[in-house]
């Protein structure tokens, strides 16, 4: 693996000057709309400018160069952004776990060349990373990439607000592509998305901006990420889409760019080696009351019944002990159904520090109250859930692996300024749900996947393990 990445570090900076030129940004790798082991999607940015291009992969340097199997592409050509294209290129026929070369070519000239890794199948062992509120562009955002690029994972997962302050394209191509696709690895970034997908859910600062008079680059996340789009149908308007604002040209253009993936892509599953994923759009415009939703979240958890490992993932966690966005508890209506369908870890951003919950069962009493608030005093803040707790305090993550209940962890602390450093040593300010409270510093979650068997380990950007816990089945 190590000789993996070094390789992909030579050809990026062999390819770095070509690049420059023929990109709005480089070459990066997703897990597509039909996530599979054999099956990956390249994308890549270019002016809005006809040209042939020409995506082939290989196995290894011996092997012939095969095509990719189609390519297409949209436009985004909103208000204050240069027109441009996002190319989708589908790859298959990989084979699982095993690592691939890939080239693009503009009218017969190779401009691009990379080293990528097909996603894992259910008997291979490995390694993904967790972090959320990444995009700030700040020092430690930047390190912590260089982290998680060291780390060699197969995936990187991200719980939310992928960049700041309202996920416009702008706002990408200045504190997104250049770190998380950068030409080499060092203190500023690393070239991980030219290798190994990213997925991502929508936190607040990614969805909640919806006026496209206002801000008409907003809502990149569903122009730049290809991801399975298995979620529920919904019309804007509806309990869980609010209604897109702006000018019908305006409106017009982000439909065009956007494609299927609006809104569908907010909530979706997929499979990555033994594992099953649920993503869901935790932000405070969704209605837990209306049960369409909530619905597709149990059939989707049934219907992986045959996964070892069960995973969830949004951005405004349920249980939490900071003093920040205590508020906002809405997610924990959904306890009962995660805890019915056998879920082992749920894995939230938002708050900008890292916790640890004991293993918990949760009943929540009705609906709880939502809290409104703002200048208008209609803007939704949240919803306070209360209810009743079951602690597993016998599980400690060493010696006693096999715990009853569903842990929450809480991995916002990807780069964006920290929240409440002041409770770090003060568990009297902690909820009885919370085991490990880690504010003081800049990390990302490292999770090693063997069979039956599941390490997790907290790390700061210099690779200090603040957590670790196992979990065994």
């Amino acid at each position: 693996m190590k000789l993996f990445f070094s390789i992909v570090v030579l050809l990026c900076s062999f390819q770095n000057s070509i690049a420059q030129s023929e990109f709005v940004n480089k070459p990066y790798i997703q897990i597509g709309k039909n996530a599979s082991p054999t099956t990956l999607k390249i994308l890549w940015h270019a002016s809005n400018i006809d040209a042939h291009w020409v995506v082939e992969y290989r196995s290894n340097t011996k092997a012939p160069w095969i095509n990719a199997d189609s390519i297409n592409y949209t436009i985004l050509a909103q208000i204050n952004v240069l027109p441009n294209r996002v190319y989708h290129a589908s790859i298959s026929r990989l084979t699982a776990g095993a690592l691939f070369q890939y080239r693009i070519l503009k009218d017969g000239k190779e401009v691009f060349h990379s080293e990528a890794k097909a996603s894992k199948s259910n008997d291979q062992p490995y390694r993904f990373v967790v972090m959320g509120d990444i995009g700030a562009e700040t020092s430690d955002q930047k390190k912590l990439a260089e982290r998680a690029y060291i780390e060699q994972p197969d995936f990187i997962a991200v719980p939310g607000d992928i960049v700041y302050e309202n996920g416009l394209v702008s706002e990408y191509n200045k504190k997104f592509w250049p770190i998380y696709n950068a030409d080499k690895a060092d203190s500023n970034g690393a070239p991980i998305m030219r290798s190994i997908p990213f997925i991502a859910a929508v936190g607040n600062h990614d969805a909640d901006m919806r006026d496209l008079d206002k801000m008409p680059d907003a809502l990149a996340y569903y122009m730049y990420f290809d991801q399975p789009l298995n979620g529920p149908l919904a019309a804007e308007g509806s309990a869980w889409v609010p209604l897109l604002k702006g000018s019908e040209k305006n409106k017009k253009s982000f439909y065009e760019a956007a494609g299927e993936t609006y809104p569908r892509m907010s909530n979706f599953s997929y499979d990555y080696g033994n594992s099953h994923w649920t993503v869901i759009d935790a932000n405070t415009y969704v209605d837990w009351t209306d049960s369409t939703l909530k619905d597709w979240v149990k059939k989707d958890l049934a219907a992986s019944k045959n996964a070892t490992w069960h995973f969830v993932m949004f951005h405004h966690p349920g249980f939490s002990s900071s003093l920040e966005h205590y508020e906002q508890q809405q997610m924990r209506l959904l306890a009962p159904i995660f805890e019915k369908g056998n879920v082992d870890v749920v894995f939230c951003g938002h708050v900008h520090n890292y916790q640890r919950s004991f293993p918990l069962f949760f009943k929540p009493i009705r609906n709880g109250t939502l809290l409104v608030g703002g200048k208008d005093n209609k803007t939704l803040r949240g919803r306070v859930v209360v209810g009743k707790w079951t602690l597993d305090k016998n599980y400690d993550g060493l010696t006693h692996t096999h715990p009853k209940g569903v842990i929450y962890v809480v991995t916002g602390a990807g780069g964006q300024d920290l929240y409440n450093p002041e409770q770090e040593n003060d568990p009297d300010t902690w909820q009885k749900f919370t085991n490990e409270f880690k504010s003081t510093i800049h990390s990302l979650t490292s999770a090693e996947i063997n069979g039956n068997k599941l390490v997790i380990r907290q790390l700061d950007m210099n690779g200090k393990e603040l957590d670790k816990f196992v979990v065994e089945k």
